[in-house]
């Protein structure tokens, strides 16, 4: 079972994550967009980690539900709605829960990214975060169902959400800022698939670290 203090630990580490990455984050994004996803995740996270003592004292939903509603009020542009929408979802899902298995935290983190798709009506191919949440969870649901553990299917779903984020490179952006440079956002990785990589490798690392 994945116990509440893993899910702690892996926000733990993705907000080290964000902080640690914020200036490529930001690089990335002035490129292509506004150039504050970092500065603007970091700025979110800060505040979720500030909140987590308190929200790790509720169960599994309600710590996601906490998440969720402090980056859609402190994280800017799209990426608040967006994350948000993801622990919020997850939270929905997560409902009363103390402790999760594998196939019930796939269940929730895939409920979660078709939140992101319904809010921000991406699909793959668009060059945004889904290009590596999409495969990811896709690889972590056949890593769960082939009977690997929690550490080595988030492993595995890191491999894969590593090679959307790289994949974002020459495909033109069809959603969000970057769509209207058209062409000219060919050949540049796009910061949210970025983020959304940090998000998948943190949980890697969380799950690894408990086993």
């Amino acid at each position: 079972m994945i116990q509440k203090s893993t899910l702690v630990d892996w926000i733990t580490l993705y907000a080290q994550e964000i902080s640690a990455n914020k200036d490529e984050l930001t690089a990335l994004d002035a490129a292509i967009g506004d150039a504050d996803h970092g500065i603007n995740m970091d700025r979110g996270f800060t505040e979720v980690m500030q909140r987590i003592p308190s929200l790790q004292e509720q169960d599994i939903g309600s710590l996601f539900k906490g998440i969720g509603m402090t980056l859609l009020s402190k994280v800017g542009g799209a990426s608040g709605p967006l994350y948000g929408t993801l622990f919020l979802r997850m939270g929905m899902a997560a409902s009363g829960k103390e402790a999760l298995s594998l196939a019930e935290f796939v269940t929730e983190l895939s409920a979660g990214v078709d939140g992101i798709r319904q809010r921000g009506s991406a699909r793959s191919g668009d060059k945004t975060m889904l290009d590596v949440l999409a495969p990811a969870v896709a690889a972590l649901q056949e890593a769960a169902d082939s009977g690997l553990d929690a550490c080595q299917a988030l492993e595995v779903a890191a491999v894969a959400a590593a090679a959307g984020m790289k994949a974002t490179i020459p495909m033109q952006a069809s959603r969000g800022r970057a769509s209207y440079l058209g062409p000219r956002s060919i050949g540049h990785q796009d910061p949210g698939a970025t983020s959304a990589w940090l998000l998948i490798k943190a949980a890697a690392g969380a799950m690894c670290r408990a086993r």
